[in-house]
């Protein structure tokens, strides 16, 4: 049986017009439709056909070009701008013009904030069409690596190090200066002393100037690639690391908000990721869910009482993961009474609050009962083994860990709960697996928030396009 084979100098003919070169159902076209529709008013894209200087390319295109790049992994600057010679889609989508990188990657860097505004477009645009509720949020974080070098990280320590190689460095260079002078004037061996004696000095002019920086940052370390990334552990050893924040909407999985932070943990994000998924869809969410790494009772309590925060606190999941290791007469046995300011063992013993402090945990309150009546008691040894009596412990703010608490027992924080991990965390696994964004491409957090932006962007108008089809999202684009 033959081969099918190729020619390439076989006559053809090709469309005479770009438009010919996509179908009318290629999903290009919804990308297409999709920043056509948004307003460029509130957005902040200047669109000028008169203005002056030299002629820019066209914002929309550009701005095309990157979403539908960002869409299918597509993100080094030099990669989109081969795909705007060679890809019939990304030629259809442009309209034909051919930017060179450094023109892709300054319309993106001074462009982060319009493309922060266009997801919050995106976002209200899926709300108005019924495609994100708002009622129910889960809000996800995940590292992503920086683009910086752990070796360009500094510490105290470090820098105090090499200041003192160099100080022995210039000791070691100024000595066989003196000897060259003497013995070798005529020879260019003084000449080379000469150039790396000025080398140590700007290298210690250099390191100066970063202990300067690190002085100012008020920070442990600092890293001169990218100030704004940290350092973070991984299974392959450490590395600079932005944190990645991602809060979706329970209905469709659609991403309302992004953000980029410069701490390594979740912790005191949930009021800040939350509001601002309040300010880009304009209402407050009925139900807040995020996992155990964002657990911190003075951020939740500055958020709005009205919202069920689905969490788990250490000791439920110490719960359902390790039953076994409960100890008996854990402290939910006790019963506290407001009016008398005190806890009731289940042997009806009462336990009165102390003056004593805990020196790492201001907000503790610490409940002690009688030692007589505990080494009276017949669980004396299984309750507490001390001969002082037992201790309860009590925070500042228990009310709300028990509103906590009873949230995420109940069948509602349940439900919601198990939703987490489909709905949360696909974003950050489409990222990483699908795409294999793993590192993000600029550096600084308003550069690398800009990236995560157009990622979300894309993620947005796929699962657009998978609820509505090309068609059906063109026209319901069109109506809005």
């Amino acid at each position: 049986m033959a081969y099918i084979k190729g020619n390439r100098n076989q006559a053809m003919l090709l469309p005479q017009a770009v438009e010919d070169y996509i179908t009318t159902d290629d999903p290009v076209r919804a990308y297409d439709a999709f920043v056509e529709a948004l307003d460029y008013t509130t957005l902040g894209l200047v669109i000028d056909d008169n203005q002056a200087g030299a002629n820019p390319y066209w914002p929309k295109a550009m701005l095309k070009l990157l979403i539908y790049g960002y869409t299918y992994g597509i993100r080094s600057s030099r990669t989109l701008e081969r795909a705007c010679h060679h890809n019939l889609s990304f030629i259809w989508l442009t309209e034909d013009i051919k930017p060179d990188y450094r023109t892709i990657a300054r319309f993106r860097i001074a462009n982060k904030d319009i493309i922060k505004n266009v997801l919050r477009q995106c976002a209200r645009m899926c709300l108005k069409l019924g495609l994100i509720e708002g009622n129910t949020l889960f809000v996800d974080g995940t590292k992503m690596k920086a683009n910086a070098s752990l070796k360009n990280t500094w510490s105290q320590d470090r820098l105090q190090k090499y200041e003192a190689t160099i100080d022995e460095n210039v000791e070691r260079i100024l000595v066989e200066c003196e000897a060259a002078d003497t013995t070798e004037a005529n020879d260019g061996s003084l000449i080379k002393l000469k150039e790396e004696l000025a080398d140590q000095e700007t290298l210690k002019a250099k390191i100066a100037e970063i202990a300067k920086e690190l002085r100012a940052s008020g920070k442990q370390k600092l890293n001169t690639s990218d100030p704004e990334s940290f350092v973070s552990k991984s299974d392959r050893g450490a590395k600079m690391y932005h944190n990645a924040q991602v809060t979706v909407d329970e209905k469709h999985g659609l991403i309302v908000n992004t953000d980029v932070v410069n701490q390594s943990v979740d912790a005191n994000q949930l009021s800040s990721q939350a509001q601002q998924a309040k300010d880009t869809l304009d209402k407050e969410p009925n139900n807040i869910c995020a996992d155990n790494g964002y657990y911190s009772i003075d951020d939740i309590e500055t958020m709005d009482a009205r919202i069920n925060v689905i969490i788990p606190s250490c000791g439920q999941l110490i719960k359902e993961r390790t039953p076994d290791k409960i100890k008996p007469f854990p402290k939910d046995v006790f019963t506290y009474d407001d009016t008398r300011d005190c806890y009731i063992c289940p042997e009806s013993k009462e336990l009165r609050r102390t003056d004593l402090t805990i020196p790492d945990r201001p907000n503790a309150i610490i409940y002690q009962a009688h030692g007589y009546d505990c080494k009276s008691c017949k669980h004396f040894g299984a309750c507490t083994p001390s001969v002082s009596g037992r201790k309860i412990i009590r925070q500042r703010n228990e009310a709300l860990m028990q509103r906590l608490a009873q949230a995420y027992d109940s069948d509602t924080g349940q439900r919601i709960y198990k939703l987490r991990k489909q709905k949360a965390e696909l974003p950050f696994a489409h990222f990483k697996h699908n795409l294999n964004i793993r590192q993000l491409l600029l550096r600084g957090i308003a550069k690398a928030g800009a990236e995560l932006n157009l990622c979300a962007i894309g993620y947005n108008l796929i699962r657009m396009i998978g609820l509505l089809g090309v068609t059906g999202l063109k026209e319901a684009i069109i109506a809005v």
